[in-house]
């Protein structure tokens, strides 16, 4: 989890929402990436979607099956369907996404009984560290508004 807030510490740096997420097989890092839907102009550069593309890109393969993700916070719907497409096969997250999260707090894609493959799910690494990082942001983008 340490190199996922590292990554999101890149997003904050950015001026993105600070997300961060590395994907890991057999104890090591083979992808990594923030959020970037501002610099890239896309909203479906998550930093899930950029590590888990990273990682088959890297690895030379279109699935992920002996894969964990580690992300500083809970994936929407979106990025919690590239887990189960890439068939990773654990999920490690940071702060809950009361908001947008589909890994436990709106719903749960990767442990959804109609679909072809589940992911285990650990939630609450370093969370507070996690959220802190996400509830700066936005307390730093309202100050901006209010001036």
């Amino acid at each position: 989890m340490e190199v996922a807030l590292e990554e999101a510490a890149r997003a904050l740096d950015e001026g993105e929402v600070p997300v961060g997420a590395v994907v890991v097989m057999d104890g090591r890092v083979v992808g990594r990436g923030h959020n970037q839907t501002i610099s890239l102009c896309d909203p479906t550069a998550h930093a899930e979607i950029i590590a888990i593309g990273a990682a088959c890109r890297s690895l030379g393969v279109p699935r992920l099956t002996e894969g964990g993700i580690y992300v500083t916070m809970e994936p929407c719907p979106m990025c919690a369907g590239a887990i189960v497409q890439a068939r990773l096969k654990r999920l490690v997250y940071g702060c809950a996404d009361p908001k947008a999260g589909y890994a436990g707090s709106l719903g749960n894609i990767v442990d959804d009984p109609a679909l072809n493959h589940k992911a285990a799910v650990t939630s609450g690494v370093c969370a507070e560290k996690c959220a802190a990082l996400v509830s700066g942001f936005f307390e730093g983008a309202r100050a901006r508004r209010t001036r």
